[in-house]
């Protein structure tokens, strides 16, 4: 059985080449999603964790490997802006599922970083399928199995890489998660003003403790009602250190969350924004980004009815900094399939060009991280493609993240292997 154990080893350990290596990758069509466009023929090089040069005629460092990436797209690496990767491994199994709570003792402070499992097998899937980075959201449900959460302040994200199990917390936290709509109303007493009024009274609060802390710690200052780490966390969000991510869908809606922003001078992104392209024009004067499924064209619930596949086209024509999910509750399983929504936003009048950005280097600006350009001096994550990869029939030939080439091995390949052929002596349970 030793081939089976070098398999597994394959799939759970961490990227396996050399840290210090130098690859050249010569002969593609380069996106370089910078001010240098599209380079035909371009070559990458690639020492150690880092790109060195990017351009046609770059000369190839003595020693390099050579990868011939002719009649290949070389693209930045994707990223996922709205995912639960790392704390969802089997939806229907309760104890796989780290993503929500439903204690009102915590909202704010309750953050999915430390629960991320960079071992998860949905991480593998992703990134050979030419994610790169993600960003690990809480939800407004703790979970088929248990009680709704206790309130719409959902809790704090982070930003993660798929390269390794070893410093893969980019950055933490990356936003507070608050639920508006009708996922906000169920958790607040039935109406959206109930959600409303708890996330003003947690700001306030949190306003109130910032400025009379000392006084609050020597019992000289009302009482509040947020927990002593809630108020902590909040800080971060009233200094707009990180933004207010809210997962919002009606055009009137969001109307309403762009007044709280203005009114507490807070950093604003959408998530779902289903109705969005009604206010296209506000979000794009109040510089708020949406973060949208383009797949999305169907009414799911009152709070949608306009939806429309034409959303991103229109939010990206107004101005409005765009990123694309597959699915704005979690799904991680087929997050992958962010490239097959871009393509789709490109059939409904999208540009090609801010596709791939929506699912590249938007992401990233949008939640403050360097990633998604191809550019001497950036780490190197980046993908080779076979073809366009905006089309759902494209596949990766190689992917690197932050210099180290991912074996391209997953459960669903190794699986593939297993079963392919049928026409064996014994049960698949004795193949190598």
């Amino acid at each position: 059985m030793r081939g089976a154990t070098i398999s597994f080893v394959a799939l759970f350990a961490c990227v396996s080449v050399a840290w210090a290596e130098t690859v050249a990758i010569t002969g593609g069509t380069v996106h370089t999603m910078t001010n240098a466009g599209v380079i035909e023929g371009g070559t990458v090089v690639i020492q150690d964790d880092r790109i060195t040069a990017v351009g046609r005629g770059v000369a190839i460092p003595e020693g390099a490997r050579v990868i011939d990436a002719t009649g290949r797209v070389v693209t930045p690496g994707l990223m996922a802006p709205h995912t639960t990767l790392g704390i969802e491994e089997i939806s229907l199994e309760e104890k796989s599922l780290d993503y929500g709570l439903d204690d009102e003792h915590f909202g704010a402070a309750f953050s999915v970083a430390e629960a991320i499992n960079p071992r998860s097998t949905l991480i593998r899937e992703a990134r050979i399928r030419g994610i790169t980075r993600a960003i690990v959201a809480p939800t407004d449900s703790a979970g088929p199995f248990t009680e709704e959460p206790e309130g719409p302040i959902a809790g704090q994200g982070a930003v993660i890489h798929l390269g390794s199990t070893d410093d893969f917390v980019v950055r933490n936290p990356n936003g507070l998660y608050f639920v508006y709509g009708e996922g906000g109303a169920e958790v607040s007493g039935g109406a959206r003003g109930g959600a409303l009024l708890r996330l003003r009274e947690a700001l306030d609060d949190a306003i109130d403790y910032s400025e009379n802390r000392t006084a609050w710690e020597e019992g000289n200052r009302r009482s509040f009602y947020l927990h002593r780490l809630d108020l902590e966390a909040l800080q971060q969000l009233v200094s707009r250190k990180i933004p207010l991510v809210v997962k919002v869908q009606r055009a009137s809606d969001i109307e309403t969350m762009l007044q709280l922003a203005s009114d507490y001078d807070l950093r604003l992104v959408i998530v779902g924004g289903r109705e969005a392209w009604l206010v296209a024009d506000k979000l794009a004067a109040a510089g708020v980004a949406a973060v949208i499924n383009p797949l999305e064209n169907t009414p799911a619930s009152f709070e949608s009815m306009a939806s429309s596949l034409k959303n991103a086209a229109i939010l990206h024509e107004a101005g409005v900094k765009i990123a694309f999910t597959i699915d704005t509750v979690s799904d991680p399983h087929n997050q992958p399939n962010i490239k097959q929504a871009a393509g789709n936003a490109v059939a409904h009048g999208l540009p090609w060009e801010a596709a791939l950005r929506a699912i590249t280097v938007n992401p990233a600006e949008i939640f403050g991280v360097d990633h998604g350009q191809l550019a001497a001096g950036q780490e190197a994550d980046l993908v080779v493609w076979d073809g366009d990869p905006l089309e759902v029939t494209t596949y990766a030939d190689h992917v690197f993240i932050r210099g180290r080439e991912i074996p391209m091995v997953s459960r669903s390949t190794l699986l593939f292997e297993r079963y392919k052929d049928l026409d064996f002596e014994y049960p698949p349970a004795y193949r190598n």
